[in-house]
């Protein structure tokens, strides 16, 4: 067979992807609306209170974390772009809220038991190959409290592949392009993107590529990592079915 396999990519591959360019397209991807709903919808799905402690992993630009300061919760963001921590940290400034804000690798956490809750929003899983997937599942269980809450949100597969690949998403900003061409590697579950920013007269390419994993296989990696329960949602705390844009899942240790 000829066919070439998808790789999991490297650390500067995820920081170059998820550069300034990334953040130029975010409030027309998600805006500041959608970005207060999904907030309440992370809210409930964890039973957040007031003085929750609650990590993000892949963070990126903080409009999910420091949301969920102003309600309230006492928040740490991890992130791989130092670019994308700034403007989180900013945000947070002027939002006049206290977030930790900490630069690192999801696969290997400076914390032990001390988050009541950890959450992985908008496809921040699945970069690497499976077994360093897992580790990011343990080192999260190894950050929570006992009966601590862990949710995932990523895509549904299934939904996916019914469509024909590739696939081409434009964005635009003024005068500025993003344009995604989605590709589905069926043998290795991996979903790929080629990005091209078209940008100030400037051309700019990146790769990003994330494993897709099912239910049962969520089920099977996080009772491994340490957890005791796993339930599943649709998009934003819905209920899931084959055609659900999205598959959240929530895991208590």
């Amino acid at each position: 067979m000829n066919k070439k396999m998808s790789n999991p990519i490297s650390l500067p591959e995820i920081e170059s992807y998820f550069s300034e360019d990334y953040f130029h397209f975010g409030d027309v991807v998600n805006p500041p609306e959608i970005s207060d709903r999904q907030a309440g919808a992370i809210w409930e799905l964890l039973s957040l209170g007031q003085g929750s402690s609650v990590l993000e992993l892949g963070c990126g630009y903080g409009r999910i974390t420091n949301r969920l300061a102003e309600k309230g919760a006492r928040v740490a963001g991890l992130d791989i772009s130092p670019i994308l921590l700034k403007k989180a940290e900013a945000d947070a400034a002027e939002r006049g809220v206290d977030v930790e804000y900490i630069l690192g690798d999801m696969r290997s956490l400076p914390w032990r038991d001390r988050f009541d809750a950890v959450f992985l929003w908008y496809t921040t899983f699945g970069y690497f190959d499976d077994a360093d997937n897992e580790r990011v599942l343990r080192e999260a269980a190894s950050s929570l409290r006992k009966g601590g809450r862990l949710l995932i949100d990523h895509i549904n597969r299934f939904a996916v592949l019914r469509h024909k690949s590739p696939i081409c998403y434009v964005v635009q900003r003024d005068d500025d392009l993003r344009i995604d061409i989605m590709n589905n590697d069926v043998l290795t579950d991996r979903r790929n993107c080629e990005r091209i920013i078209v940008r100030n007269g400037c051309v700019r390419r990146t790769h990003l590529s994330f494993r897709q994993y099912g239910f049962s296989e969520y089920v099977r990696m996080l009772r491994s990592a340490g957890f005791e329960t796993v339930e599943s949602y649709g998009q934003e705390g819905g209920a899931f079915t084959s055609d659900s844009p999205r598959l959240v899942v929530v895991a208590y240790k």
